[in-house]
């Protein structure tokens, strides 16, 4: 039997985070019909009434399927959109009646305030896209509203962050129903990456803090970033870029936001989760690799920024099947 997939569309709905789900679940399909094998999903969008509806950017979507219809779906997806932020009662009562039988219940972006506003995210760690995180945590104090991954599962709830996120959210599922091999072939055939971790951060540290202006700070900005295991002392870095130390501690704040110590402890704090979510290292090895020297040295670093151990770290956010 395929994996039913009811992806919900409503007026002023992001329609990239309707249409980067659905080309994934499509092309596990055509994977599996390319290989003779019958299809994993069977792919609905619903619309109460199954009336067209209009996006953010003015696109005009016409369903296939009124939600009234929907019955004991496996998997819902909710989009984001400026419909969202302001949730539609009547779509939000149909998802307190319908969500419970889902063996799972998912949102792109701000489609999280739709599952808060059905109360679906109560007491749940979730996120959104990083500029309305804020927003969903005072409008749902109830909700445990994470703002830096792409995407979090708690149980058979998994929101994602914005946009493009929502492509990997479904290479995830994808990849958990089917096979990394077809997880990977779909992800080659639209040209992303297969698969973020779910708890990547939303922004890189070089994305966190700005962009220097002057050629030779950038350049030591980027040269950081590839070797957060050498000697990023001030004085390396200020030679580098062929300053004295006083005046490359100046420039670089003054162009980034942050200074170069706070910089580095980024650099190595995104380097060190990606080792700890993406390899079998040990945390000794990590944490020599990432400049930190000794365990202790990072431990304290995770203690500080995340209020977690890198061991407490691994555990709690490598990514999980969803259960």
């Amino acid at each position: 039997m395929p994996i039913s997939v009811v992806i919900i569309a409503y007026d002023s709905l992001q329609h990239l985070d309707l249409a980067g789900p659905l080309e994934v679940f499509t092309g596990a399909n055509e994977y599996l019909a390319g290989r003779g094998g019958d299809p994993a999903y069977q792919i609905s969008v619903a619309s109460q009434g199954a009336k067209p509806v209009r996006t953010s950017s003015g696109l005009t979507l016409v369903p296939g399927t009124d939600l009234a219809t929907v019955r004991d779906p496996h998997t819902l997806l909710i989009p984001g959109g400026q419909g969202a932020r302001r949730p539609d009662g009547e779509l939000a009562a149909w998802l307190r009646r319908h969500a419970p039988a889902a063996q799972r219940v998912t949102s792109v972006c701000t489609g999280a305030f739709l599952l808060a506003e059905a109360g679906l995210l109560a007491g749940r760690r979730a996120t959104t896209h990083w500029a309305y995180a804020d927003a969903l945590q005072r409008q749902f104090p109830d909700v445990l509203v994470d703002p830096e991954p792409i995407y979090v599962r708690d149980g058979r709830v998994v929101t994602s962050a914005g946009v493009t996120a929502g492509i990997d959210l479904a290479l995830a599922l994808v990849e958990e129903d089917i096979g990394r091999a077809a997880a990977l072939a779909v992800a080659r055939h639209l040209v992303v990456f297969l698969r973020r971790p779910g708890s990547q951060a939303q922004f890189s540290a070089q994305l966190r803090a700005q962009v220097a202006q002057r050629q030779p700070l950038r350049e030591v900005q980027q040269w950081i970033a590839e070797r957060p295991g050498a000697d990023l002392s001030v004085d390396r870095l200020a030679a580098r870029a062929g300053l004295s130390p006083r005046h490359f501690a100046r420039s670089f704040t003054a162009e980034t936001g942050v200074s170069p110590g706070q910089y580095v402890g980024r650099v190595r704090l995104e380097a060190a989760r990606r080792g700890l979510e993406d390899t079998g290292d040990g945390i000794e090895q990590i944490a020599r690799s990432c400049g930190y020297g000794t365990p202790e040295a990072m431990r304290r670093a995770f203690i500080r920024a995340l209020g977690v151990s890198p061991a407490g770290y691994r555990q709690r956010f490598r990514p999980q099947p969803v259960s």
